[in-house]
């Protein structure tokens, strides 16, 4: 199985900067994709940035230039870098995993327990 740690978050001022971290644990999976989502409360959770195992990146449109995703491959670990936070960036952020079986077929999608991050004028 796959076992995501997320932490980081919490308050920050409008223009601030956060970073939010995830671990994943695994024995008999290999992680091809880790990313962040988020939701807002009465909205839908939206993709926020992934990295791929080759390391390409995928960013929302409302995000891209403020906030950037990185890994510690050999760790497991994704940052999310977020900068000139805005209060539309308030919501619950969850890690993502996808990963597949190293020896075998399964493929597993797993998700962190959910930081909240707020962002005040």
């Amino acid at each position: 199985q796959v076992q995501l740690v997320e932490s980081g978050g919490g308050l920050a001022q409008a223009g601030g900067s956060l970073r939010l971290s995830c671990a994943a644990s695994t024995s008999t999976f290999s992680i091809d994709t880790m990313g962040w989502f988020r939701q807002a409360p009465g909205k839908q959770r939206e993709l926020v940035a992934a990295i791929s195992s080759d390391g390409s990146t995928d960013y929302a449109d409302s995000v891209k230039g403020r906030f950037t995703i990185s890994e510690d491959n050999a760790k497991n670990i994704v940052y999310l870098q977020m900068n000139s936070l805005k209060p539309e960036d308030t919501a619950d952020y969850y890690c993502n995993a996808r990963a597949h079986e190293t020896q075998g077929y399964r493929y597993l999608e797993v998700w962190g327990q959910g930081t909240l991050v707020t962002v005040s004028l």
